[in-house]
């Protein structure tokens, strides 16, 4: 079995989604030792966002020779996903959708042909079959029965990008409030903690 672990924070050390991610990882390692993880830090080495040449490319135009580097990452990026079993994700909320960085790489695995396709009744995912548990950590309240439910594009577009590839049943260890003061936040996180030490081992 192989996990992929991303991390998406720019808070290093001071990330709740990182210290929760981590927690679902750990636990995931306790039931299975013999786990493959590949881990993939976003903040730290940040892929760059799309171009017109990155597009051009994709639809088989010459890349010109400044391009390949990052070329041969959307490669690597894509591999890591397409052959992990099990994919964690920490995402925190900025701005109340996902960090810019983790947005550069679910561009580099949203490929047609390879995690989708097109056919006569529209869209088909491709990548079905794979485990997908995100650590998500928001400053406020954002569920359905509170007045911020119109602002929360964190959640709601992570399912829908995974549930376009085949992936419909996402699993969301949440983190909210910890904006709110100190009791707030300590217990957004113990409670977080608390369901990835639960998490099913399989």
């Amino acid at each position: 079995m192989k996990l992929l672990h991303i991390d998406s924070s720019v808070l290093g050390p001071h990330s709740v989604s990182r210290q929760v991610s981590a927690a679902i990882v750990a636990r995931l390692r306790q039931a299975s030792p013999s786990l493959d993880i590949v881990y993939r830090d976003l903040a730290q080495i940040p892929l760059a966002h799309l171009s017109g040449s990155h597009l051009a490319a994709a639809q088989g135009a010459p890349a010109p020779a400044e391009l390949a580097p990052d070329l041969a990452a959307s490669a690597a990026v894509l591999d890591e996903f397409l052959a992990a079993d099990i994919v964690v994700i920490g995402a925190p909320m900025y701005n109340f959708t996902i960090p810019s960085q983790l947005k550069a790489w679910i561009d580099r695995i949203l490929v047609a042909g390879k995690t989708f396709k097109y056919g006569a009744t529209g869209p088909e995912g491709l990548a079905g079959g794979k485990r997908v548990i995100v650590a998500i950590s928001r400053g406020g309240h954002y569920g359905a029965e509170t007045p911020y439910a119109a602002g929360e594009h964190l959640e709601s577009y992570l399912r829908w990008v995974f549930g376009f590839i085949g992936i419909t049943s996402v699993e969301f260890i949440p983190a909210d409030g910890i904006q709110l003061g100190p009791e707030h936040r300590e217990k957004a996180i113990t409670g977080a903690l608390e369901a990835a030490t639960s998490l099913r081992a399989a």
